[in-house]
Protein backbone atom coordinates (compact mmCIF):
# COMPACT_ATOMS: atom_id res chain seq x y z
CA UNK A 1 0.00 0.00 0.00
CA UNK A 2 1.32 3.44 -0.85
CA UNK A 3 1.86 6.03 1.84
CA UNK A 4 0.61 9.56 2.31
CA UNK A 5 1.89 12.53 4.27
CA UNK A 6 -0.28 14.13 6.93
CA UNK A 7 1.16 17.28 8.49
CA UNK A 8 4.53 17.87 10.18
CA UNK A 9 6.27 15.12 8.24
CA UNK A 10 4.09 12.24 9.50
CA UNK A 11 3.79 9.57 6.79
CA UNK A 12 1.24 6.76 7.10
CA UNK A 13 -0.53 4.25 4.88
CA UNK A 14 -3.06 5.69 2.43
CA UNK A 15 -5.80 3.85 4.32
CA UNK A 16 -5.70 3.47 8.08
CA UNK A 17 -7.74 1.40 10.50
CA UNK A 18 -10.38 2.65 12.95
CA UNK A 19 -10.44 0.26 15.91
CA UNK A 20 -13.46 1.70 17.77
CA UNK A 21 -15.97 -0.89 16.55
CA UNK A 22 -13.96 -3.67 18.13
CA UNK A 23 -15.01 -2.41 21.56
CA UNK A 24 -18.30 -0.54 21.17
CA UNK A 25 -21.05 0.98 19.04
CA UNK A 26 -21.80 -1.82 16.56
CA UNK A 27 -23.73 -4.43 18.50
CA UNK A 28 -22.38 -6.98 20.96
CA UNK A 29 -18.63 -6.78 21.37
CA UNK A 30 -16.70 -9.68 19.86
CA UNK A 31 -16.33 -12.55 22.29
CA UNK A 32 -12.93 -13.61 21.02
CA UNK A 33 -10.34 -11.00 21.95
CA UNK A 34 -7.58 -12.94 20.23
CA UNK A 35 -9.54 -12.83 16.98
CA UNK A 36 -9.66 -9.03 17.13
CA UNK A 37 -5.94 -8.93 17.86
CA UNK A 38 -5.47 -11.13 14.81
CA UNK A 39 -7.52 -8.72 12.66
CA UNK A 40 -5.40 -5.77 13.82
CA UNK A 41 -2.18 -7.60 13.04
CA UNK A 42 -3.60 -8.69 9.70
CA UNK A 43 -4.22 -5.02 8.91
CA UNK A 44 -0.54 -4.30 9.45
CA UNK A 45 0.41 -7.27 7.27
CA UNK A 46 -1.74 -5.72 4.52
CA UNK A 47 0.28 -2.52 4.72
CA UNK A 48 -1.91 -0.51 7.09
CA UNK A 49 0.32 1.56 9.37
CA UNK A 50 -2.15 3.98 11.03
CA UNK A 51 -4.31 2.53 13.82
CA UNK A 52 -6.83 4.83 15.49
CA UNK A 53 -8.23 4.42 19.00
CA UNK A 54 -9.31 6.61 21.96
CA UNK A 55 -9.55 6.44 25.74
CA UNK A 56 -13.33 6.82 25.54
CA UNK A 57 -13.77 3.70 23.40
CA UNK A 58 -14.92 1.23 26.01
CA UNK A 59 -13.92 3.34 27.92
CA UNK A 60 -10.29 2.20 27.96
CA UNK A 61 -10.89 -1.31 26.57
CA UNK A 62 -10.01 -0.36 23.01
CA UNK A 63 -6.65 1.14 23.91
CA UNK A 64 -5.79 -1.99 25.87
CA UNK A 65 -6.77 -4.17 22.91
CA UNK A 66 -4.71 -2.10 20.49
CA UNK A 67 -1.79 -2.07 22.91
CA UNK A 68 -1.77 -5.85 23.14
CA UNK A 69 -2.08 -6.22 19.37
CA UNK A 70 0.80 -3.91 18.52
CA UNK A 71 3.21 -5.03 21.23
CA UNK A 72 5.30 -7.26 18.91
CA UNK A 73 5.02 -4.91 15.90
CA UNK A 74 5.34 -1.47 17.50
CA UNK A 75 7.95 -0.30 15.00
CA UNK A 76 5.58 -0.94 12.09
CA UNK A 77 2.62 1.19 13.21
CA UNK A 78 1.59 4.75 13.95
CA UNK A 79 -0.82 4.90 16.88
CA UNK A 80 -3.38 7.67 17.18
CA UNK A 81 -5.46 8.11 20.30
CA UNK A 82 -7.61 10.86 21.80
CA UNK A 83 -8.36 12.73 25.01
CA UNK A 84 -11.14 15.11 25.89
CA UNK A 85 -13.71 13.53 28.21
CA UNK A 86 -14.17 13.11 31.93
CA UNK A 87 -15.34 9.78 33.30
CA UNK A 88 -17.43 8.53 36.19
CA UNK A 89 -18.83 5.07 36.87
CA UNK A 90 -17.14 3.75 33.76
CA UNK A 91 -18.81 6.18 31.39
CA UNK A 92 -17.98 9.48 29.72
CA UNK A 93 -19.68 12.36 31.51
CA UNK A 94 -18.94 15.25 29.19
CA UNK A 95 -16.02 17.02 27.58
CA UNK A 96 -13.00 18.00 29.66
CA UNK A 97 -9.82 19.36 28.11
CA UNK A 98 -8.36 21.14 31.11
CA UNK A 99 -4.55 20.89 31.02
CA UNK A 100 -4.44 18.61 34.07
CA UNK A 101 -7.01 16.31 32.48
CA UNK A 102 -5.04 16.17 29.23
CA UNK A 103 -1.98 15.08 31.17
CA UNK A 104 -3.93 12.44 33.08
CA UNK A 105 -5.40 11.13 29.86
CA UNK A 106 -2.03 11.00 28.11
CA UNK A 107 -0.42 9.09 30.99
CA UNK A 108 -3.28 6.61 31.00
CA UNK A 109 -3.09 6.12 27.25
CA UNK A 110 0.66 5.54 27.40
CA UNK A 111 0.15 2.79 29.96
CA UNK A 112 -2.78 1.10 28.22
CA UNK A 113 -1.09 1.19 24.82
CA UNK A 114 2.20 0.03 26.31
CA UNK A 115 4.21 2.66 24.44
CA UNK A 116 6.83 5.22 25.40
CA UNK A 117 5.30 7.91 23.19
CA UNK A 118 1.95 8.49 21.50
CA UNK A 119 2.46 9.07 17.79
CA UNK A 120 -0.62 11.25 17.26
CA UNK A 121 -2.74 12.67 20.08
CA UNK A 122 -6.08 14.24 19.18
CA UNK A 123 -8.44 16.38 21.18
CA UNK A 124 -11.56 14.24 20.70
CA UNK A 125 -14.09 17.06 20.91
CA UNK A 126 -13.58 20.78 21.36
CA UNK A 127 -14.20 21.86 24.96
CA UNK A 128 -16.06 25.22 24.95
CA UNK A 129 -14.87 25.90 28.51
CA UNK A 130 -11.14 25.63 27.78
CA UNK A 131 -9.40 27.98 25.33
CA UNK A 132 -7.96 25.98 22.45
CA UNK A 133 -4.68 27.81 23.01
CA UNK A 134 -4.42 26.14 26.43
CA UNK A 135 -5.13 22.75 24.88
CA UNK A 136 -2.55 23.24 22.15
CA UNK A 137 -0.02 24.53 24.64
CA UNK A 138 -0.43 21.52 26.90
CA UNK A 139 -0.04 19.06 24.03
CA UNK A 140 2.97 21.09 22.90
CA UNK A 141 4.52 20.54 26.33
CA UNK A 142 3.87 16.80 26.05
CA UNK A 143 5.59 16.86 22.66
CA UNK A 144 8.59 18.65 24.17
CA UNK A 145 8.72 15.99 26.88
CA UNK A 146 8.73 13.21 24.29
CA UNK A 147 5.44 11.71 25.49
CA UNK A 148 3.63 12.72 22.29
CA UNK A 149 4.94 13.13 18.75
CA UNK A 150 2.10 14.88 16.91
CA UNK A 151 -0.99 16.98 17.76
CA UNK A 152 -4.42 16.56 16.20
CA UNK A 153 -7.99 17.84 16.54
CA UNK A 154 -11.27 16.05 15.93
CA UNK A 155 -14.47 17.71 14.69
CA UNK A 156 -12.96 21.18 15.03
CA UNK A 157 -13.93 24.25 13.03
CA UNK A 158 -11.57 26.07 10.70
CA UNK A 159 -11.34 28.95 13.18
CA UNK A 160 -10.38 26.57 16.00
CA UNK A 161 -7.80 24.88 13.79
CA UNK A 162 -6.25 28.23 12.96
CA UNK A 163 -5.95 29.24 16.63
CA UNK A 164 -4.56 25.88 17.72
CA UNK A 165 -2.05 25.70 14.88
CA UNK A 166 -0.64 29.10 15.85
CA UNK A 167 0.37 27.64 19.24
CA UNK A 168 1.37 24.05 18.41
CA UNK A 169 1.53 22.89 14.79
CA UNK A 170 -1.37 20.58 14.00
CA UNK A 171 -0.58 17.36 12.16
CA UNK A 172 -4.07 16.03 11.43
CA UNK A 173 -7.75 16.85 11.65
CA UNK A 174 -10.16 13.97 12.14
CA UNK A 175 -13.81 14.46 11.25
CA UNK A 176 -16.61 12.49 9.67
CA UNK A 177 -16.35 12.71 5.90
CA UNK A 178 -17.80 10.51 3.21
CA UNK A 179 -19.95 10.60 0.10
CA UNK A 180 -22.99 11.38 2.24
CA UNK A 181 -21.30 13.57 4.89
CA UNK A 182 -19.66 16.54 3.22
CA UNK A 183 -19.52 18.99 6.13
CA UNK A 184 -15.71 19.53 6.08
CA UNK A 185 -15.62 20.71 2.47
CA UNK A 186 -16.51 24.42 2.73
CA UNK A 187 -14.04 25.47 5.43
CA UNK A 188 -12.11 22.66 7.14
CA UNK A 189 -10.49 21.07 4.10
CA UNK A 190 -9.37 24.48 2.75
CA UNK A 191 -7.83 25.19 6.19
CA UNK A 192 -5.95 21.88 6.02
CA UNK A 193 -4.68 22.81 2.57
CA UNK A 194 -3.64 26.26 3.75
CA UNK A 195 -1.68 25.04 6.76
CA UNK A 196 -0.32 21.77 5.40
CA UNK A 197 -2.42 19.64 7.77
CA UNK A 198 -3.56 16.09 7.04
CA UNK A 199 -7.20 15.07 7.14
CA UNK A 200 -8.37 11.72 8.53
CA UNK A 201 -12.02 10.88 7.74
CA UNK A 202 -13.78 8.64 10.22
CA UNK A 203 -16.91 6.73 9.18
CA UNK A 204 -15.70 6.97 5.56
CA UNK A 205 -18.20 4.25 4.64
CA UNK A 206 -21.12 6.01 6.30
CA UNK A 207 -21.25 3.62 9.27
CA UNK A 208 -21.70 0.77 6.81
CA UNK A 209 -24.35 2.39 4.63
CA UNK A 210 -22.05 2.97 1.65
CA UNK A 211 -21.02 -0.69 1.57
CA UNK A 212 -24.48 -1.58 0.28
CA UNK A 213 -25.07 -3.99 3.15
CA UNK A 214 -27.61 -1.75 4.91
CA UNK A 215 -31.14 -1.68 3.47
CA UNK A 216 -34.33 0.20 4.36
CA UNK A 217 -35.43 -2.97 6.17
CA UNK A 218 -32.33 -3.12 8.37
CA UNK A 219 -32.86 -2.98 12.11
CA UNK A 220 -30.33 -2.12 14.79
CA UNK A 221 -29.98 -3.24 18.38
CA UNK A 222 -30.66 -0.59 21.01
CA UNK A 223 -26.98 -0.53 22.03
CA UNK A 224 -25.85 0.22 18.47
CA UNK A 225 -24.88 3.74 17.50
CA UNK A 226 -26.97 3.51 14.34
CA UNK A 227 -30.12 3.03 16.42
CA UNK A 228 -29.66 6.63 17.59
CA UNK A 229 -28.66 8.19 14.26
CA UNK A 230 -31.56 9.84 12.42
CA UNK A 231 -30.01 8.99 9.06
CA UNK A 232 -30.61 5.29 9.81
CA UNK A 233 -34.31 5.59 10.58
CA UNK A 234 -36.31 3.48 8.15
CA UNK A 235 -37.89 6.40 6.31
CA UNK A 236 -34.52 8.10 5.86
CA UNK A 237 -32.85 4.88 4.76
CA UNK A 238 -35.45 4.54 2.02
CA UNK A 239 -34.78 8.10 0.88
CA UNK A 240 -31.02 7.61 1.02
CA UNK A 241 -31.03 4.30 -0.84
CA UNK A 242 -30.63 6.14 -4.15
CA UNK A 243 -27.14 7.22 -3.05
CA UNK A 244 -25.83 3.72 -2.48
CA UNK A 245 -27.61 2.43 -5.59
CA UNK A 246 -25.66 4.92 -7.67
CA UNK A 247 -22.39 3.94 -6.00
CA UNK A 248 -23.16 0.25 -6.53
CA UNK A 249 -23.79 0.80 -10.24
CA UNK A 250 -20.50 2.65 -10.66
CA UNK A 251 -18.66 -0.03 -8.67
CA UNK A 252 -20.01 -2.74 -10.98
CA UNK A 253 -18.72 -0.81 -14.00
CA UNK A 254 -15.26 -0.50 -12.43
CA UNK A 255 -14.96 -4.08 -11.19
CA UNK A 256 -14.96 -2.92 -7.60
CA UNK A 257 -17.23 -2.97 -4.56
CA UNK A 258 -19.30 -0.01 -3.33
CA UNK A 259 -17.01 0.32 -0.31
CA UNK A 260 -13.95 0.51 -2.53
CA UNK A 261 -15.52 3.19 -4.71
CA UNK A 262 -16.48 5.23 -1.64
CA UNK A 263 -12.92 5.03 -0.30
CA UNK A 264 -11.34 5.68 -3.69
CA UNK A 265 -13.48 8.81 -4.00
CA UNK A 266 -12.10 10.08 -0.69
CA UNK A 267 -8.52 9.34 -1.75
CA UNK A 268 -9.13 11.32 -4.95
CA UNK A 269 -10.22 14.47 -3.13
CA UNK A 270 -6.81 15.49 -1.76
CA UNK A 271 -3.42 13.79 -1.39
CA UNK A 272 -3.41 14.54 2.36
CA UNK A 273 -6.59 12.52 3.08
CA UNK A 274 -6.23 9.17 4.90
CA UNK A 275 -9.56 7.40 5.65
CA UNK A 276 -9.80 5.07 8.65
CA UNK A 277 -12.55 2.50 7.96
CA UNK A 278 -13.14 0.00 10.73
CA UNK A 279 -14.12 -3.65 10.66
CA UNK A 280 -14.04 -6.83 12.71
CA UNK A 281 -13.47 -9.07 9.69
CA UNK A 282 -10.32 -9.85 7.72
CA UNK A 283 -12.17 -10.07 4.40
CA UNK A 284 -13.61 -6.58 4.85
CA UNK A 285 -10.19 -5.30 5.77
CA UNK A 286 -8.76 -6.78 2.57
CA UNK A 287 -11.60 -5.20 0.61
CA UNK A 288 -10.95 -1.78 2.11
CA UNK A 289 -7.21 -2.01 1.50
CA UNK A 290 -7.97 -2.86 -2.13
CA UNK A 291 -9.54 0.57 -2.62
CA UNK A 292 -6.09 2.01 -3.24
CA UNK A 293 -6.00 0.06 -6.52
CA UNK A 294 -9.37 1.36 -7.79
CA UNK A 295 -8.82 3.94 -10.49
CA UNK A 296 -11.66 6.42 -10.76
CA UNK A 297 -11.65 8.67 -13.80
CA UNK A 298 -11.97 12.43 -13.50
CA UNK A 299 -15.54 12.05 -14.76
CA UNK A 300 -16.25 9.42 -12.09
CA UNK A 301 -15.00 11.75 -9.35
CA UNK A 302 -16.93 14.71 -10.72
CA UNK A 303 -20.09 12.61 -10.91
CA UNK A 304 -19.69 11.44 -7.30
CA UNK A 305 -18.91 14.98 -6.18
CA UNK A 306 -22.34 16.05 -7.42
CA UNK A 307 -24.17 13.00 -6.11
CA UNK A 308 -25.46 14.44 -2.84
CA UNK A 309 -26.44 17.72 -4.47
CA UNK A 310 -28.55 15.78 -6.98
CA UNK A 311 -30.13 13.33 -4.56
CA UNK A 312 -29.89 14.96 -1.14
CA UNK A 313 -29.34 13.24 2.22
CA UNK A 314 -32.22 12.56 4.60
CA UNK A 315 -31.51 12.78 8.33
CA UNK A 316 -28.72 14.20 10.48
CA UNK A 317 -25.52 12.24 11.06
CA UNK A 318 -25.95 12.45 14.86
CA UNK A 319 -28.84 12.92 17.26
CA UNK A 320 -29.35 16.41 18.71
CA UNK A 321 -26.78 15.94 21.49
CA UNK A 322 -24.19 14.66 19.07
CA UNK A 323 -24.74 17.50 16.63
CA UNK A 324 -24.37 20.02 19.45
CA UNK A 325 -20.92 18.61 20.27
CA UNK A 326 -19.59 19.02 16.74
CA UNK A 327 -17.54 22.15 16.17
CA UNK A 328 -17.67 22.30 12.37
Amino acid sequence: MHRRALGQGLEVSAIGFGAMGMSQSYGPNPGDRQDMIGVLRHAVDQGVTLIDTAEVYGPYDNEELVGEAIAPIRNRVTIATKFGFRFADGRAQGVDSRPEQIRRAAEGSLQRLGVDSIDLLYQHRVDPNVPIEDVAGTVGELISEGKVQHFGLSEASAATIRRAHAVTPVTAIQSEYSLWTRDPEPEVLPACLEFGIGFVPFSPLGKGFLTGTVTPDSTFASDEIRARVPRFEAENLRANQAIVDHVRDLAAQRGATPAQVALAWLLAQHPFIVPIPGTRRRERLDENAGATAVALSADDVADLNRLVDRIGVAGNRYDDAGMAAVGL
